[in-house]
């Protein structure tokens, strides 16, 4: 009995080994499927991220509009773009440098009244009376001035003091006997440019030479050959010193009325 068993037993144990191997096999053969299709699913998308890197614009391209801004991936709003700089108008010149001493300083040479070369600006009576004082001085004769200063209360104030005639104050100060220095002096005083001082006020009035109001360190060099024409350079160099004018001058008020005649500082 026990010798007919044993091919039974062992053609059942061949055949389990067998069907385990078939199995191990199958297994096998379905691992490795799986395996080679992985892999080639793989290689297939690394060669799309290829093609895909390959053919990525160097440079991204501006939004063309709002919707295809880039977006705040939390909010979904449109993503805070730099605020763009307002170009800055252009004067065509150049504001003075408040922290340059030589623009500081051109700011505070500035003229202290209006200057006025064209004649006919002048008010009506003003132009009237300078005409009046260089007739009568040209015609060489001191005394023509006298109708011109205005004896009473509205009497031309001469060096700032008064005086019971003015004329002949006026030709005491001239180097000759006949005053025909003083007269020479008006002539050249009037020739020049007037500045108007105080304007608006009550003691407004028109200014030969325009110097009076003009500090000397803004002139320019033909101001200054016109200044020489009514001073030496010795003067000029004094007068420099202190930074003002300080030779004779003539003012007329806006009425028409010989003010002064005035010198010094």
């Amino acid at each position: 009995m026990m010798a007919a068993k044993q091919p039974i037993f062992a053609l059942a144990l061949a055949g389990l080994m067998a069907g385990t191997a078939v199995a191990t096999t199958a297994s096998f053969a379905a691992t490795g499927s799986a395996s080679t299709a992985d892999q080639g699913k793989a290689a297939s998308e690394s060669d799309s991220s290829k093609t895909m890197v390959q053919q990525a614009p160097e440079s991204p391209a501006a939004p063309s509009s709002a919707s295809d801004q880039p977006k705040n991936p939390l909010t979904g709003a449109p993503a805070p773009t730099s605020p763009a700089v307002p170009a800055q108008p252009n004067s065509g010149q150049a504001a003075p440098d408040q922290s340059n001493p030589d623009d500081a300083a051109a700011i505070l040479d500035a003229p202290s009244g209006e200057i006025i070369r064209d004649m006919s600006q002048l008010p009506a009576p003003v132009r009237q009376m300078r005409d009046k004082i260089i007739e009568a001085a040209a015609s060489g004769d001191i005394q023509r001035l006298r109708p011109l200063v205005n004896i009473g209360p509205n009497q031309t104030l001469v060096m700032n003091a008064d005086s019971d005639d003015p004329v002949e104050m006026l030709k005491s100060f001239a180097g000759d006997a006949d005053g025909q220095e003083i007269l020479a002096i008006f002539i050249d005083l009037l020739s020049t440019a007037a500045v108007r001082l105080e304007a608006g006020k009550q003691d407004e009035v028109y200014v030969w030479p325009y110097f009076a109001g003009t500090p000397l360190s803004s002139l320019t060099p033909p101001e200054r050959v016109e200044l020489l024409r009514i001073i030496t350079a010795g003067d000029l160099l004094g007068m420099e010193e202190t930074g003002t004018y300080n030779f004779y001058r003539i003012g007329i008020s806006p009425d028409g009325q010989w003010k002064f005649v005035a010198g010094g500082e």
